[in-house]
């Protein structure tokens, strides 16, 4: 049995989103004769906790934990916050908030923080992952991105012991989205692409999640292309096995998973919602995540303020039960290069979706493929959503290709490669 070294820093009890690729496919990685090991943090204080992940944990899973060195303390002390106040990824960056203090925070995050506002952990991660790899002696390390820091945690080790490195993307690194609206000075920048390309060019191998990533950056470093491959971020089949839909009341559900953000505003479809109840349709917005005060304010304007629940964090089996119970599920993809996560749990429910995203060919053709919905602009303001939504009949069966356990198998023979 081959071993592999997993850089993560989101990792049980932390119900942050990006930690479910790794952590899903290195249980199943053993089943393709890769024995998984993990260099995580101590403590992540920005996300919620989900207990229930540890379950999922396998008990042989040799996990070694470091100090995060983290800043958010500093920033919820610099903000008059108590240091057990919860932050909300989409607040935290949004322009709405015209404090001072918190245009502040946002500049030295964009400019002091390179790559990222985790980059203390590789203080502590580098020597944890010494101690690891001198008694586990890994055939390849495998870092999870964003954070970014991790990939410079992993090219290190990578160095140290000449072990292959395969720097996963789950977001692209310098262009990330986040930092669309954002100026970052030009010795900041420079300093990110110095990492960026440093990193891809020592890899063995690169991962990307989405197809329009790995051309975007074949764009940009044309020797990505030998060397590259696109594994989506699928979902888990476990999830969904045994589980029912579940319906109470007469209303119709339409919700949203996960964190919603200022960009993601597709206000034509809080247009037609308010239209379909003004016509008598029962209907009812969830979201479930966070909600960025944007995305709030749209609601106030379109006066669907007693039609919308805020149901906040939920804990992963009990997204997963929402997303079965709804009726109709709102996904809103950042950029053409982004093909958000939880549209293949979507998939997985046989639920429509409500789709948005400007130029997003590969987040249209993955809902033409299995007749699940219709993707938009987001400037789209015509009241014909929902009748253009009767016309799919969504097919769970075709989703089964993106499960966990699939993606898992075709990694391990990336790894066999290497």
């Amino acid at each position: 049995m081959k071993t592999v070294l997993f850089i993560s820093y989101f990792w049980p009890p932390s119900g942050k989103a990006s930690l479910h690729w790794p952590l899903f496919i290195i249980k199943h990685l053993p089943d393709h004769s890769w024995n998984p090991s993990v260099l995580t943090v101590d403590e992540d204080s920005f996300s919620h906790t989900d207990e229930s992940l540890l379950n999922e944990v396998a008990g042989d899973v040799h996990v070694v934990k470091t100090a995060a060195n983290e800043p958010f303390n500093l920033y919820r002390k610099f903000l008059g916050k108590k240091s057990n106040s919860p932050l909300i990824a989409s607040e935290t960056i949004s322009l709405r908030t015209t404090d001072w203090k918190h245009k502040l925070a946002i500049w030295i995050r964009m400019n002091l923080f390179v790559p990222d506002a985790r980059i203390g952990w590789t203080f502590s991660a580098v020597k944890g992952g010494i101690q690891l790899i001198e008694s586990e002696k890994p055939n390849a390390i495998i870092s999870i991105g964003p954070p970014h820091s991790s990939h410079l945690i992993g090219r290190r080790l990578s160095k140290k012991f000449n072990i292959p490195h395969v720097p996963v993307l789950i977001d692209p690194w310098v262009d990330i989205v986040y930092y669309k609206d954002f100026k970052r000075s030009a010795l900041t920048l420079a300093l990110d692409r110095y990492f960026e390309r440093s990193t891809l060019r020592t890899a063995a191998q690169v991962i990307f999640v989405t197809q329009s990533s790995r051309e975007e950056y074949i764009k940009k470093y044309p020797w990505v292309e030998k060397k590259s491959h696109v594994l989506y971020w699928g979902y888990n089949e476990e999830n969904f096995e045994g589980a029912k839909k579940e319906i109470s009341g007469k209303e119709e559900i339409i919700l949203h998973a996960g964190n919603i953000f200022d960009y993601q505003n597709p206000i034509g479809l809080w247009k037609n919602i308010r239209s379909e109840i003004e016509h008598g349709r029962k209907l009812r917005l969830r979201f479930v995540g966070t909600v960025s005060p944007g995305i709030k304010n749209a609601m106030t304007e379109a006066e669907l303020d007693s039609h919308t629940d805020y149901v906040g964090f939920l804990p992963y089996n009990e997204a997963v039960q929402e997303m079965l119970n709804a009726t109709y599920l709102i996904v809103c993809a950042t950029e053409k290069r982004h093909v958000p996560g939880k549209i293949f749990e979507y998939l997985r429910t046989g639920n429509r979706i409500i789709a948005f995203g400007d130029d997003n060919n590969e987040v249209e053709g993955i809902l033409q493929e299995a007749h699940a919905g219709i993707l938009l602009p987001y400037n789209y303001n015509t009241l014909d959503i929902f009748d253009k939504l009767k016309t799919f009949s969504p097919d769970p069966i075709i989703a089964k290709q993106y499960s966990r356990e699939v993606i898992a198998g075709k990694l391990a023979a990336i790894l066999d490669k290497l």
